[in-house]
């Protein structure tokens, strides 16, 4: 059976590879790391991981988890689907809060969580004395 008569056409495999390393490209710089920090990690030459990244090479499913944890993201994420089939309707401010906080210590996320009571309270103060 050809790849095309099971669904696998190839130019749709170009097109995925290519949306998972501009995926992963995105990630890693919001991050702030390098390519060189992450090769490190995942014990892989700099240039594989650049051309990962320009989506010249396949990034097998361990090297995809381990940047996923690396970069804060679900494996869905890069992947373009979602475990439950739905997408992410959070805005991605709130979505990089909760990624950060994922590394604090838990008083510094109850912190983060009374901060954010305040904020709510605030902005219900002004609306209030905006007369709305």
């Amino acid at each position: 059976m050809t790849n095309d008569r099971a669904g696998f056409s190839q130019p749709s495999a170009d097109a995925d590879r290519q949306a998972l390393s501009e995926r992963l490209k995105e990630a890693r710089e919001y991050v702030g790391l390098k390519q060189d920090d992450v090769a490190k990690k995942l014990g892989i030459p700099r240039s594989a991981l650049s051309n990962i990244e320009a989506g010249s090479r396949k990034v097998d499913a361990i090297e995809l988890a381990q940047m996923a944890k690396l970069y804060q993201r679900p494996v869905a994420w890069f992947t373009g689907e979602d475990p439950n089939g739905a997408t992410d309707e959070r805005p991605e401010e709130v979505a990089h809060v909760a990624r950060a906080a994922a590394s604090l210590s838990q008083q510094d996320r109850q912190e983060l969580a009374r901060f954010a009571d305040f904020l709510k309270s605030r902005a219900r103060t002004k609306a209030g004395s905006d007369g709305r």
